[in-house]
């Protein structure tokens, strides 16, 4: 039995989707996106795979509000960390208020994944990974903070994406992507 004279090209679609899906993959300059979904989320600040950042570079959200991840410090964390794990990526977040009211540090919201799979945020005073202190904080317009934070990863080099919405109630979401 022969297969139809489309298989290769849905073949060949599947596997462009896939490395796709990759980090680090940036839409080409100059093209358009293909489905009004993905403009509608370019609008709103919604990061899509196209749209993966590299880390230390910077992304200003509508509000004003300007994020910039650090590359990943892979560290082993001390005795006293929690959860125990063998090894973590540590970041340095920088958070700028750029815009004319100030920015409650709280309605920030960082997710880690590794290989797509949600990882555990690591508490490791002893190294100065301490998760975001004075979240009630605001932000003053014209000012920056930095916050260090630290997730579990395997003890492999490993694709890490760090999902950030300055404001859990909104869509607006950025993702930086790399290896760990």
């Amino acid at each position: 039995m022969t297969s139809p004279a489309r298989t290769p090209k849905l073949l060949l679609a599947g596997c462009v989707l896939f490395a796709a899906a990759a980090c680090g993959v940036h839409q080409a300059s100059g093209t358009a996106p293909v489905e009004a979904g993905v403009v509608a989320q370019q609008a709103k600040g919604v990061s899509s795979p196209e749209q993966d950042l590299t880390f230390g570079d910077p992304h200003t959200f509508g509000d004003g509000v300007t994020i910039t991840v650090s590359n990943p410090k892979s560290f082993q964390p001390s005795a006293s960390a929690y959860p125990h794990t063998g090894r973590a990526a540590a970041f340095e977040i920088g958070v700028s208020n750029d815009g004319s009211e100030p920015y409650r540090l709280s309605e920030l919201t960082v997710t880690g994944l590794v290989n797509g799979v949600p990882a555990t945020q690591v508490v490791d005073s002893t190294q100065g990974y301490t998760g975001i202190l004075d979240a009630g904080r605001d932000i003053q317009p014209g000012k920056s903070v930095w916050v260090n934070l630290a997730f579990a990863v395997p003890s492999a080099s490993t694709q890490l994406r760090l999902q950030l919405k300055p404001d859990d109630s909104e869509p607006a979401m950025v993702t930086y992507c790399g290896q760990a």
